[in-house]
């Protein structure tokens, strides 16, 4: 592995270099992977695999119509690559847990009686595993558990996989029953895209990932930009203004500089103005939110928020009411603001002409 300098924290970290496309390719020649959930997570993963030359099937209930047509639509042929779950389990030799993590609960029992001796029971999150006394999930012994987590939504390790970047994953081994564990994680690590793969545990990626989700990455940033949004709007700034001090400078400016190189770059880049007060303010919104993180960070740590994903996401009918709470925030001002501000970007044709346009006009004036 590659030892990597992160801010003064030496770590090792698996790059394509060292581990290329054609060895992970001969490390899982003879395997079988099936990718068992057609929703978030799975159809990337198994498009990845299967565009990169592994021999993959797919395990979807029939009942889910929307994902089980999804993977028609994508190519996958019933009987022949698409299957029910337990056929799927029964046909493959690394099974990849891709249902939801209240689903796999459901499903393990059916699962768990098609693993072979040999075999790889396979996860892109450790929800499962590591809160075992709540969700019932004990792969036997005779199996290694290993997981490939990438940092990135499903789409975005499409998206990534076809610009040919990749996304950044983690990879751990619960259990190595063959000998083999590390090797084939990896190795699926590669196959599925990820630019690069960092070592980590299933307790650890839980810990970070439940945190991360419900902190900086999702939950803390909508409710910052809420927070702001309505204090805009409560001293008479338009939608359209507060929209674009609040998320459209972020989104399609400012973040951008800061995946490019960096907060500092991008600190920079912005007028003396704007960067004196960022650095000001950046202590009291630390102050003001650390308890709260340390707070959310406890409450993972003893399993809450375990409990409540089970018992929220494992209700009947917790999609009608995921569906009532997704369209409030789709129908409220500041959302509504936002549909119409994307409206107004120019489309990408539009972008291409002007790119050409000034290309134009600069060679003109040389």
């Amino acid at each position: 592995m590659a030892v990597i300098d992160f801010g003064g924290t030496k770590e090792e970290v698996v790059t394509r270099d060292e581990f290329p496309l054609d060895r992970a390719q001969e490390v899982l020649k003879d395997e079988t992977v099936a990718i068992i959930g057609y929703g978030v997570q799975g159809p990337a993963q198994a498009l990845n695999m299967k565009d990169n030359g592994i021999n993959v099937i797919v395990g979807q209930a029939k009942r889910f119509e929307k994902d089980w047509n999804r993977a028609v639509e994508d190519g996958w042929v019933p009987g022949e690559t698409l299957f029910d779950i337990e056929e799927a389990c029964e046909r493959g030799t690394i099974i990849q847990m891709l249902v939801s993590d209240a689903a796999q609960r459901t499903i393990w029992p059916d699962v768990k009686k098609h693993l072979k001796a040999g075999d790889a029971l396979y996860f892109s999150h450790g929800f499962s595993i590591v809160y075992k006394d709540q969700t019932g999930v004990i792969p036997p012994e005779d199996v290694d558990v290993i997981m490939v987590a990438p940092k990135g939504s499903g789409t975005s390790v499409r998206r990534n996989f076809l610009s040919g970047a990749g996304i950044n994953a983690s990879f751990a081994v619960e259990q190595d029953a063959t000998g083999r564990a590390r090797e084939r994680c990896i190795a699926v690590g590669i196959a599925i895209g990820s630019g690069y793969l960092f070592p980590t545990t299933f307790q650890k990626e839980v810990y970070s990932d439940l945190t991360g989700e419900r902190g900086v990455l999702i939950g803390a940033l909508s409710g910052i930009m809420e927070a702001q949004y309505q204090t805009l709007r409560e001293h008479g700034h338009s939608p359209s203004e507060a929209f674009n001090e609040t998320v459209e400078e972020l989104t399609e400016s400012l973040i951008k500089l800061v995946s490019e190189k960096g907060m500092d770059w991008m600190y920079a880049n912005c007028s003396s103005t704007a960067q004196r007060g960022a650095l000001d303010w950046t202590p009291r919104f630390k102050e003001a939110v650390l308890p709260v993180f340390k707070e959310l960070y406890q409450s993972v740590a003893e399993g809450k928020e375990t409990a409540r994903v089970l018992e929220a996401c494992g209700a009947p009918d917790y999609q009608e009411q995921l569906n009532k709470e997704l369209a409030e925030m789709r129908n409220s001002e500041m959302w509504q603001a936002g549909a119409a501000t994307r409206a107004l970007r120019p489309s990408e044709q539009a972008r291409e002409d002007a790119d050409t346009a000034k290309g134009t006009k600069g060679r003109e004036a040389s």
